[in-house]
Order: C-alpha cells, then structure tokens, then sequence
C-alpha cells in the first residue's frame, strides 16, 4: 500500500467538516445543559436553605404580632372601661349637683344652649356670606 495519502473529494471534506461541527456543536450543548442542571441544583439548595431559615421567623413573626394585637386589644378594654367609670362619675356629680342647686343648673344650661345658639348662627352666617 502507498503510504502517502489521497486527498478526499471536496464533497467528503465538507461532509467531514459538517459532521465535526455538528459533534462540536452537540458536546457545546450537553455542556451548557451540565452547566444549567448544575446551578439548577444549586439554586434549588439555596431556595430550601432561604425557605428553611425563614419558616421560623415568619413563625416567631406571627407570634410577635398575635401578642402585641392581644396587648392592644387589652389596653382599648382597659381604657373603654376607665372612660365609662369616669362618664359615670360625672353623671353621678352632674345629678348631684342639679339635686343641690336646681336653679343655678337651669340657668347654666340656658347660658350653654344660648351660646351654642350663637355660635351655630355665626357659623350659617359665615358660610352665607362666602
């Protein structure tokens, strides 16, 4: 056999060419999916890591605001019941004071509906007026 080789037609040295980058171009993509799968991988270890350490503190979280609704919901019942003792204190000196003085009470209750009389016709006044 000759030991000097033939050359190849042009035809068989563009089908060589094709099928080398054709093999060039499949090993690309096998390498880029390895590459993907990988960091797939790894960011599906750090969304468990995140979700893992944020359960507790979402818990600890829900915890916190469930104590401090129930301390605020305390202080409206505590100040609701402070405001109705003093309301009812103050009806109690009211109802005293007009059982002592009924006269004087009557005149203080006209001297307070006329000035809110007066003060009402200033304020229908002041809007005719604009």
């Amino acid at each position: 056999m000759d030991t000097t080789s033939t050359p190849r037609p042009f035809g068989q040295q563009i089908a060589g060419a094709t099928d080398q980058a054709a093999d060039t171009a499949s090993s690309a993509i096998r390498s880029t999916q390895n590459v993907t799968n990988e960091a797939f991988d790894r960011l599906s270890d750090k969304v468990g890591e995140v979700r893992d350490q944020a359960g507790p503190a979402v818990s600890r979280l829900t915890t916190q605001a469930e104590a401090l609704a129930k301390r605020g919901v305390e202080a409206v019942r505590d100040t609701s019941a402070q405001l109705r003792e003093k309301a009812l204190q103050a009806t109690d000196t009211t109802v005293g004071y007009i059982k002592d003085e009924p006269v004087k009470s009557m005149l203080i209750a006209a001297a307070t509906g006329a000035a809110l009389m007066g003060l009402v016709g200033l304020m229908t006044r002041s809007r005719r007026d604009d």
